[in-house]
């Protein structure tokens, strides 16, 4: 299973540079199980309504959440005080990628991000074109 970053779904719903490839991943979804976290949700809500896209943001939320497949990660108030804290200082994150890391690294999930900030950590990262490739393979 794939936890999609932030700024994976920020680069699609703000028609960013590499929006065309996180759509081609979008639309595979029904056959990869992918999820994102909780934080990247409110993240994301945050972010849409900040550029004045709040219906953009609902259907997102139907799409991906109610009606599609992908799955919300959680971390509870035991990961915030050790693992977060941890991870932030282990490889220098700020809270949004020690919580990224933290949830794939719970939940066993390969992350999914642009971010090369996970390249130095032993889960390191995947892109969207990388996994495409992975499942033209299979």
């Amino acid at each position: 299973m794939y936890l999609l970053d932030t700024c994976i779904l920020l680069e699609y719903l703000l028609d960013q540079a590499k929006a065309d490839e996180v759509e081609k991943l979008l639309l595979r979804a029904s056959g990869i199980p992918m999820g994102i976290s909780e934080f990247s949700l409110y993240s994301i809500g945050i972010n849409m309504l900040r550029e004045k896209q709040a219906d953009r943001f609902i259907e997102f939320v139907d799409d991906m959440l109610v009606a599609g497949q992908v799955r919300l990660i959680r971390l509870g108030p035991p990961d915030m005080a050790a693992a977060i804290a941890e991870s932030a200082r282990r490889f220098g994150f700020d809270f949004d990628d020690a919580y990224q890391y933290v949830a794939a690294e719970k939940h066993n999930l390969t992350l999914v991000s642009f971010d090369a900030d996970f390249d130095k950590t032993e889960r390191g990262r995947k892109t969207p074109a990388e996994i495409l490739e992975m499942t033209r393979k299979e």
